[in-house]
This record gives C-alpha cells, structure tokens and sequence, in this order.
C-alpha cells in the first residue's frame, strides 16, 4: 500500500486547519502558502474533504474552510480514505475484490491480517494525535 500525494496532503490539510484554528475560515491562498502546495491541487483534495463532511465553507472575501468536529473526533483513517478510497494492500481484499483464487489462495490471510494492521493503526491515530 502506497499513500498518495493526495492523500499526504488531505492529513496536511486538515493539521493547518486545526493548526490554525481561531473561529474565523481559513483560505485556501493561506494554506497553500504554508504548505507550498498550489491552490488549484488543494481544490481538488478540499472537495474530497468536504464531500466526507469535514470541513464548513463558506464563500466571499472571509470565505474559506474550517473543521466540523475538533481534531480528536477525526481520525487518519478516515481522513486517508476521504482522500485515497479503500487503504486495502490486495484488490481482492476491497469490498469489489474478485478473485476466484481466495478460497484457495495461500497468501489470502497474510495479506487479510496485513490489511487488519493498517486499518487498525490508521483508525487508531486522530488528528489531534498529529498535532503532538
């Protein structure tokens, strides 16, 4: 399993905004300024945020973005599968996963216990645990 840029960013994203957090909606300009991302690619990854409902918006020239919840009500997990889907190492492990060797695959339960581990410790881990 490999996390994507998209992914890196989503938790980047919602560490600035918690960071940052004053009652008032942060820009998109001001975070990318700090993260050095461009706006144009935190659009695409603020809309997956939001479609998951985790951000309020709000449009205008106080416009922008802020958490729904406090940092310790989100966790990695559910932040990386906003952005990245199924975290899942094998496709056949997805929910979509066809494979007409799992009854007799050898391999299967490694990769399902693989796949336990990662779920486990992504969803053991909230935002505010990565604040420090």
């Amino acid at each position: 399993m490999r996390i994507s840029t998209k992914g890196r960013y989503a938790l980047r994203i919602m560490i600035d905004l918690a960071l940052n957090e004053n009652g008032d909606y942060i820009s998109l300009k001001d975070i990318s300024n700090r993260q050095n991302v461009s706006i144009k690619y935190l659009e695409q990854i603020v809309s997956l945020l939001n479609k998951a409902g985790f951000l309020s918006t709000a449009r205008g020239n106080n416009g922008g973005y802020k958490l729904n919840k406090k940092p310790e009500e989100y966790t990695v997990g559910e932040i990386l599968r906003a952005a990245e889907g199924n975290l899942s190492p094998m496709v056949c492990l997805t929910e979509d996963g066809k494979c007409d060797k799992k009854d007799d695959c050898i391999t299967f339960s490694f990769w399902e216990g693989l796949d336990n581990a990662i779920n486990q410790y992504v969803d053991s881990k909230t935002l505010a645990d990565l604040l420090g």
